[in-house]
């Protein structure tokens, strides 16, 4: 199979990350896409204290994409502790991305072991031997209905798709309802927005949120769990935002609408919600 090139935009950390035509959204943050690997995903979810603890880690990425997050994962726990039992799951829409990245040299600045195990899984898909991993290509709704129902289980979730506006239909509450069934119940999710209708949908299916502070962004991300544990509360700023009607949820009852059909049920309901307007929460904040 012939791999396409994809545009390649370079990022702040000095690596680089491609641009998503379809989505009109680069796949990571301009500011450095390895550096949010590692600080959104990895730092953040205290990955490698947990698997010490344990011995073992469950992840599931959700929207693998170039394999940064998966990448940074490796990179972390083998470097501690090359036994660490690692169970991974990806979840991507298009399988000639992770191809692409490989490629198109985007991932020559991870460890070579790194660098190997993601080109193996990116082109057999799984992964047995010193670390198990498998990659499910297809509509991420329909693969994670498919973990919910034979009760998969992580300990960290790194949930990265493109942006609300932009991917509404991962970011639904149907869709984070079974995303929160897949999560262990000691476990954490991860995720780089901190948009008011995102975690308004959090809450919703059932999990606590605070914040993932972050140097040199001016958004924070989020840190979500049902478990007992600290988290970086959410600032005044945030905790008003919630009480807006940007708050209002992206809702998928079928788990099959379109982006459009997505977005225009919340622009219905954001029209009859008792939640204040978000012009004055802006003219307050911003």
């Amino acid at each position: 199979m012939d791999v396409p090139a994809f545009p390649i935009e370079p990022t702040a950390d000095g690596s680089d990350t491609f641009f998503s035509t379809t989505f009109g959204e680069w796949f990571h943050s301009r500011s450095g896409a390895y550096e949010e690997a590692r600080t959104t995903y990895v730092q953040a979810t205290r990955l490698v204290d947990r698997a010490l603890q344990q011995k073992q880690i469950t992840i599931l990425d959700v929207c693998y994409g170039l394999g940064y997050n998966t990448a940074a994962a490796l990179e972390s726990l083998w470097a501690v502790e090359e036994n660490i039992k690692i169970r991974l799951v990806g979840l991507e829409l298009d399988e000639l991305v992770p191809k692409a990245a490989i490629a198109q040299g985007l991932l020559s600045n991870w460890p070579i072991a790194v660098q190997t195990a993601l080109e193996k899984l990116a082109y057999s898909h799984q992964v047995r031997g010193d670390w198990e991993a498998d990659l499910l290509i297809g509509d991420a709704r329909d693969r994670v209905q498919a973990l919910a129902h034979r009760n998969f289980q992580a300990d960290v979730i790194f949930f990265d798709p493109f942006s609300p506006p932009r991917c509404p239909q991962l970011w639904t509450v149907e869709f984070l309802t079974l995303v929160a069934q897949c999560l262990h119940p000691k476990g954490v999710l991860a995720t780089y927005s901190c948009a008011a209708a995102v975690r308004a949908a959090f809450r919703e299916v059932g999990l606590r949120m605070g914040s993932i502070p972050t140097v040199g962004h001016h958004w924070p991300g989020t840190l979500a769990t049902r478990a007992d544990i600290s988290l970086h509360p959410l600032s005044q700023q945030e905790q008003e935002h919630l009480e807006t009607r940007a708050a209002v949820p992206y809702r998928d009852p079928t788990l099959q609408d379109s982006a459009e059909a997505i977005q225009a049920r919340r622009t219905q309901e954001q029209a009859t919600s008792p939640l204040k307007p978000t012009g004055a929460w802006r003219k307050r904040w911003l």
